[in-house]
């Protein structure tokens, strides 16, 4: 306390003032009145250096809390029932300090989920790659045959196209989970929407002999992203076909109320098992049914992008019954 200047000079005016103080009273009206002059500005000297003590110990205090906080330490909890500046400082320290726990937290989870990730996406590289190795030194042989290269050779291809894909959607993802995607706010066409998504997918269908079904009426609109909802779709209708068997049936329906634009896409295929729906969305997730092509990111996708733009997705579904999507998009979102 005493090395701060300001302290010093206070003491210094104040015992100034003291002296002036009593030298007058001593000369304009008594002695007596000169010691009492004395007495009180020494009392009140004494009354501000321990008001000031007090102050520096509990502003020492707040240092020491705050270096706790900085070393990681949130547990603290420096709030007081009492009435002043000091109370306030400290009640907005505590405020700040719950922020940083919170973020604190956050960025654990985020460091959880990015190691999960990564742990996640290495083993999804890894089968792929160690593939394409086994297959490259058995092509570098002199020996291997025409046909057996050209297999291997087609096999290479396949791999590299899953990677391709894999990338590709991992890094959209990545990209709605940053919210560097900008959904736009466009007047869309459910119709049209429908007629782009079904596109990826009528060649397996035609493989599998399947028939795809759409119903609803082409004035029915709702707000949102033409590319990135058609992706959403896309990826569902992959799922659909997939788990449908061949002969199977796709159907996709879509009407719209003064509350909300619901599009339904149903199949009649194995359905998924109970234990499986409360994870279907989840990244990486693969269920009994699943193909060993399977990756899990494809609906995860899709209830990223729709829950995007304030959209909402649920699945129903029975075992050898089939699957049904319940996209909804709310009328309240339209800006």
């Amino acid at each position: 306390m005493w090395r701060n200047r300001e302290i010093r000079l206070y003491l210094i005016v104040m015992i100034l003032i003291g002296i002036v103080l009593s030298w007058a009273a001593a000369f304009f009206l008594s002695i007596s009145a000169a010691m009492f002059v004395l007495i009180t500005t020494v009392l009140l000297i004494a009354c501000s250096v321990g008001f000031t003590k007090w102050r520096y110990r509990e502003i020492e205090k707040l240092s020491g809390y705050l270096r706790q906080i900085s070393n990681g330490d949130y547990n603290l909890d420096v709030r007081d029932n009492h009435e002043g500046e000091l109370s306030i400082l400290k009640s907005d320290i505590y405020k700040v300090t719950l922020m940083l726990s919170e973020q604190s937290s956050y960025l654990e989870e985020d460091k959880v989920k990015l190691t999960n990730a990564i742990s996640d996406i290495s083993h999804q590289l890894k089968t792929p790659l160690t593939s394409m190795m086994v297959m490259a030194d058995l092509l570098s042989g002199d020996q291997l045959d025409e046909s057996k290269r050209a297999e291997f050779t087609q096999n290479i291809r396949v791999q590299l196209e899953r990677i391709e894909w894999l990338v590709s959607s991992l890094l959209k993802l990545s990209k709605i989970d940053a919210g560097t995607v900008s959904f736009k706010k466009d007047k869309v066409s459910v119709r049209d929407l429908i007629e782009r998504a079904v596109q990826p997918v009528l060649i397996p269908m035609d493989i599998k002999e399947q028939t795809l079904l759409v119903e609803g009426d082409g004035s029915v609109t709702f707000t949102g992203d033409t590319h990135w909802t058609a992706e959403a779709l896309i990826n569902i209708l992959k799922n659909c076909v997939e788990h449908t068997s061949e002969g199977g049936q796709v159907f996709i329906s879509f009407s719209e109320n003064p509350l909300y634009t619901e599009i339904q896409v149903k199949d009649n295929g194995h359905g998924i098992p109970k234990e499986d729906l409360p994870y279907i969305f989840r990244r990486f997730y693969k269920g009994k049914n699943a193909g060993e092509d399977s990756v899990g990111i494809g609906l995860a996708m899709a209830y990223s992008i729709i829950t995007g733009q304030q959209g909402d997705i649920e699945v129903r579904s029975e075992q050898g019954k089939g699957t049904a999507f319940h996209i909804k998009f709310y009328n309240k979102a339209r800006t």
